[in-house]
């Protein structure tokens, strides 16, 4: 076997998608690779995707590592020849020297020249933040077609200053997550700025207006200070906008106060429940590094995966018919 590339073992379909637009720009070939079903344990989800180049880089992964170079060394076969082929590996496989340690069987379709106007759109869709769809089937003939639904990344938006932004902002990015950061102190803008896909706000003020309209359903909205007379203004307008996470850091006594100082300023009730503090699913931590993953941990758990749905029809969903099929 080659000694292939391996490139990064990227794990949201956006990142996917992204590379896939980089290789259809330059009209460079791909084989998009597909985990259209899963059998009891696996590593990935059905849906998830990889990219293997014609220089065999490989880029995303289907598995734990066991099995992702056969799929690199086949996907690179399937450019040569051109042809479609779905592999199955684990439990009823014709690989009986491959396994599965997790157990069960895992299929997986590999096209060497997925329909680039449907990877082109899910492209603009992600980056518009919305829903993107993709289908795939085996050949023309095959009467089922696999349907899949992602959601756009997370974008985790961060409000603070010190070791714990700082960390935040670290692990976000490690994580995958857009970050977009808010804060008072230049020092820690200029630490973190090349974790943040978005311009950062320097804050000069308490009450400085500041534009949170990139706050979306999948966005998670967090304020980190210590100093919490930063925090008010940016809540209130962090509460008119349709976060899927809004939580501030603090004891439980910071918390109902801040709260009492929202009220203050117009927040019902209904504002007030989304409101999460202290942020963690671990209470009275001190060190910066855990208080971010136990702050993350919360947040993964409000934004489990990006992939919404997948079914299996013969027919496109009624709710909008896919017209490119790979």
């Amino acid at each position: 076997m080659l000694p292939f590339e391996t490139g990064p073992y990227a794990e949201c379909v956006a990142d996917i998608i992204d590379v896939a637009a980089r290789l259809i720009q330059g009209d460079g070939r791909f084989a998009l690779i597909t985990s259209i079903a899963i059998e009891g344990g696996a590593a990935r989800e059905v849906g998830s995707l990889a990219i293997v180049e014609a220089d065999g880089t490989m880029t995303g992964y289907l598995s734990n590592g066991c099995i992702d170079r056969d799929i690199q060394h086949r996907a690179l076969m399937a450019l040569v020849g051109n042809r479609k082929e779905v592999v199955r590996y684990g439990e009823g496989s014709r690989f009986v020297d491959l396994k599965l340690p997790c157990g069960g069987a895992l299929e997986v379709l590999i096209d060497p020249d997925p329909d680039r106007d449907m990877l082109r759109q899910a492209k603009r869709d992600f980056d518009a933040r919305r829903q993107a769809r993709l289908s795939c089937r085996a050949n023309a003939t095959d009467q089922n077609t696999h349907y899949f639904t992602y959601e756009p990344r997370v974008r985790l938006c961060l409000a603070g200053r010190g070791a714990i932004f700082r960390s935040m902002a670290q692990l976000g990015h490690a994580t995958g997550y857009e970050v977009f950061l808010i804060s008072p102190d230049t020092e820690d803008l200029e630490a973190t700025q090349h974790f943040s896909t978005q311009p950062s706000v320097h804050l000069r003020s308490f009450d400085q207006a500041v534009d949170l309209s990139l706050i979306d359903r999948r966005t998670a909205f967090l304020t980190l200070f210590h100093d919490h007379d930063w925090e008010p203004h940016l809540l209130q307008k962090a509460l008119q906008r349709p976060a899927g996470f809004i939580g501030s850091l603090g004891s439980r006594r910071t918390h109902m106060m801040r709260c009492d100082t929202l009220r203050g300023m117009g927040a019902t009730e209904e504002d007030i429940s989304r409101l999460n503090g202290p942020i963690g699913l671990v209470g009275s931590l001190r060190d910066a590094s855990l208080i971010a993953v136990s702050s993350l941990a919360e947040i993964v758990s409000m934004f489990p995966s990006q992939l919404v749905s997948a079914r299996q029809s013969g027919a496109a969903p009624a709710e909008k018919a896919v017209a490119h099929t790979v």
